[in-house]
């Protein structure tokens, strides 16, 4: 019987005191790959551009730098901020899309070493490990409000959580109820500062959730069934979790462009803040 997936990633070697884990293997190469493939196709690019229209693998990737600029253009609706989060929002989607398939295939947690007879895959999903999927939110949330800061300022982009700006105008209006209302946003806005720490917690925990929740799916059915069946019956739950590997990289790059745009986006009034809370709360009950 086959063991169940441990939650932590298990470390392979160590470089200095630095673990090599099997998920920061397979998450590794996920990088070579990507780093590869841009060169052939940079290569390609300067090729055919040089001489004509482009075919073949460089029409295809342009084929797809057009869907996500048009996903991304239905959000923003403002074509240079897409080029702007277009190298976050795309880069984020294709990683996730691809290390969520790349640990469907075959020897990704079945070849391995026996340590102290205990056996450790080699290859391990890169998003079942948290630290991952705890680091790229991390990075989203980081980089909207970088990216808010330079792009409307940082008193104005500051004055959306610490409203010391309100408070000074109300206070000089010498009205009650603005003051009253000044202060009341003032703690709304303390709360919005725990909110962006909550943004990082659900972004990585829905992604390493689902992701882990299929590995322990697949590893518990191909442990009770015996013989043949132990590779055929997981077959139609292995075709679902490629359905959930695109769910989840859309998913994620899609609260993360959300993010992204509303940083960047000056609020103006309640309506329009209530309105842009009301789309990411959509997106994020999927």
């Amino acid at each position: 019987m086959l063991s169940l997936p441990p939650l932590a990633a298990e470390p392979i070697f160590h470089i200095g005191s630095f673990p090599i884990t099997n998920a920061y293997i397979n998450s590794t190469l996920g990088v070579v790959v990507f780093a590869v493939f841009a060169y052939f196709l940079n290569r390609s690019a300067k090729k055919y551009y040089a001489t004509g229209a482009p075919k073949g693998l460089v029409n295809f990737f342009e084929y797809l730098i057009e869907f996500v600029l048009g996903y991304i253009d239905g959000v923003t609706h403002d074509r240079k901020k897409t080029m702007k989060f277009l190298p976050i929002v795309g880069g984020m989607f294709f990683f996730i899309l691809f290390s969520n398939w790349v640990g469907l295939l075959p020897g990704t947690g079945s070849f391995g070493l026996y340590r102290g007879g205990e056996f450790l895959p080699i290859l391990r999903p890169a998003n079942t490990d948290l630290n991952l999927t705890l680091a790229m939110a991390v990075f989203a949330v980081v980089a909207s409000h970088i990216l808010g800061i330079f792009t409307i300022g940082f008193f104005k982009y500051a004055n959306k959580f610490i409203k010391f700006g309100d408070i000074y105008q109300a206070i000089k209006s010498l009205s009650p109820i603005k003051i009253l209302v000044a202060f009341i946003e003032f703690f709304v806005g303390l709360i919005e500062v725990f909110s962006e720490v909550a943004k990082m917690v659900s972004l990585s925990l829905r992604l390493f959730g689902n992701i882990f929740a299929g590995e322990v799916l697949l590893t518990v059915l191909a442990s009770l069934i015996a013989g043949y069946g132990a590779f055929l019956i997981p077959i139609p739950f292995m075709l679902l979790e490629l359905i959930v590997g695109i769910v989840q990289a859309t998913v994620f790059s899609m609260l993360t462009l959300v993010y992204l745009s509303i940083a960047t986006s000056e609020i103006h009034g309640h309506v329009e803040e209530n309105h842009q809370e009301i789309e990411v709360s959509e997106v994020e009950a999927i």
